[in-house]
């Protein structure tokens, strides 16, 4: 593939990934990974994502509810969100593109088919203490591996019975913590890969064109009908990625 042709590539991939998140509230680092994890090895997909993702997050975070309250309420569960992903970093800064590649087909995989089968939870308050630090440290462990921290993080804090604004909000305070941490565990592996101004300047550009199109596109179709849609694609591109790592 040539480098325009793979420059158009991710920016196609980013309008398309900031879309999904326009419509959804969430999907970007997923469709990114997906997509770009197709093209380049995972490690570098994951380098690229991370200034995208930061920065639509910091959009989502501000977006609405209480970021004081839900800070104290959800601070164990971003505090092994850290922990979990600093501690597997090694996986996805090995290289590896075999493994991680079937990694993350895999995940994208569980969790299209857990949002689009799975029965809604609701946790109680009282099972808060011990089940927010476990989901976080398996979020973590999933996100330094795989690159991807929408499982468990994403059922669990729906769960939690938030009011709209504040699911908005708290789901865009895990993501920005995820982000930060996968950011912080491959630079500790020296694995941050150095990428040109250009690609990082057009893949933010190209991931907030999609996000303010996607909110638009949200106030004239159905995004429940728009994320089933979205959550067949992503088990079919993550059986294609397990299937060809595997031939």
């Amino acid at each position: 593939m040539s480098d325009i042709t793979l420059s158009l590539a991710i920016a196609a991939t980013f309008v398309l990934a900031g879309t999904v998140k326009g419509v959804t509230g969430m999907g970007l680092p997923t469709v990114a990974m997906g997509i770009l994890g197709s093209l380049i090895s995972p490690v570098a997909a994951a380098g690229m994502l991370l200034l995208p993702s930061f920065l639509t997050n910091i959009f989502q975070l501000y977006e609405g509810g209480n970021l004081a309250a839900l800070l104290r309420r959800l601070w164990p569960m971003m505090l092994t969100i850290v922990l979990g992903t600093i501690a597997s970093s090694s996986l996805l800064a090995s290289g590896s593109s075999h493994a991680t590649t079937i990694s993350l087909g895999i995940a994208l995989i569980i969790y299209a088919l857990w949002t689009l089968f799975a029965r809604p939870l609701h946790v109680p308050a009282r099972h808060e203490r011990w089940l927010s630090p476990l989901t976080g440290l398996l979020t973590g462990l999933l996100t330094g591996g795989t690159g991807v921290f929408v499982i468990p993080a994403v059922p669990y804090i729906q769960s939690l019975g938030l009011e709209r604004d504040e699911l908005v909000q708290a789901l865009g305070l895990s993501f920005t913590f995820s982000t930060l941490a996968l950011a912080a565990g491959l630079w500790w592996h020296g694995a941050l890969q150095e990428i040109a101004i250009s690609t990082s300047v057009m893949a933010v550009v190209a991931a907030l064109i999609g996000l303010f199109a996607g909110q638009r596109i949200r106030k004239c179709i159905s995004p429940l009908a728009f994320k089933r849609g979205f959550l067949v694609c992503l088990v079919l591109l993550g059986g294609d990625m397990v299937i060809r790592a595997l031939i």
